[in-house]
């Protein structure tokens, strides 16, 4: 790897954007579980065995391998824009021998998903990468279920990280109805229901 790649590597880990799939192995570090563990995040997900969950952006499955488990009678979709990540995370989850997680490469734009699909949809520490963020509600609030739950949690220490204000307007706007905000300011969980 060049001086140059090595360069922007850097630049796009400190800064904004898509997190780059080549730190992909820092975001499996178990200080996260001080900002948000898995078990939490599990919990404000108010998951059923049965429940159908698209994770979008899941980089290398910290959270995948938890909410897989939590729903053995349910079905786990890992979306994301970078097939390297899907990679990552795919490993660890074969590696557990879970057999209820199938993967989506996207483009960021449309999702490929039935009307109603899904009964949760979450988002950790991404919203504020994606380029065009009505266009992902518009998808999200089409594939969610009625009754369905968006849940989008922000974290202390992303450089693209979003106020409770800017997330609750932005889905408000797209349609979805805000339920309830977990944590703090900081580092928070909003759950949206879809009407």
């Amino acid at each position: 790897m060049s001086k140059r790649e090595k360069k922007d590597i850097g630049g796009r880990l400190a800064g904004k954007g898509v997190f780059p799939h080549e730190m992909a192995f820092t975001l499996l570090i178990p200080l996260r579980n001080m900002f948000l563990s898995p078990r939490q995040l599990i919990k404000r997900l108010e998951l059923n065995p049965s429940s159908k969950v698209l994770e979008v952006g899941p980089g290398p499955g910290y959270f995948s391998v938890k909410v897989a488990k939590a729903i053995p009678d349910g079905e786990l979709v890992l979306a994301d824009i970078q097939q390297e990540m899907l990679d990552y995370a795919k490993k660890r989850v074969d590696k557990r021998g879970l057999t209820n997680v199938s993967y989506s490469l996207c483009n960021g734009q449309t999702f490929p998903f039935p009307d109603e699909y899904f009964d949760r949809i979450f988002l950790v520490t991404v919203i504020g990468e994606v380029e065009n963020q009505e266009a992902y509600l518009k998808e999200f609030l089409r594939i969610l279920k009625k009754g369905g739950i968006l849940s989008i949690s922000e974290l202390a220490g992303d450089p693209d990280k979003m106020s409770t204000t800017e997330i609750k307007a932005l889905c408000e706007n797209a349609g979805f109805t805000l339920d309830k905000i977990h944590g703090n300011k900081r580092n928070y969980t909003a759950n949206f229901r879809k009407e």
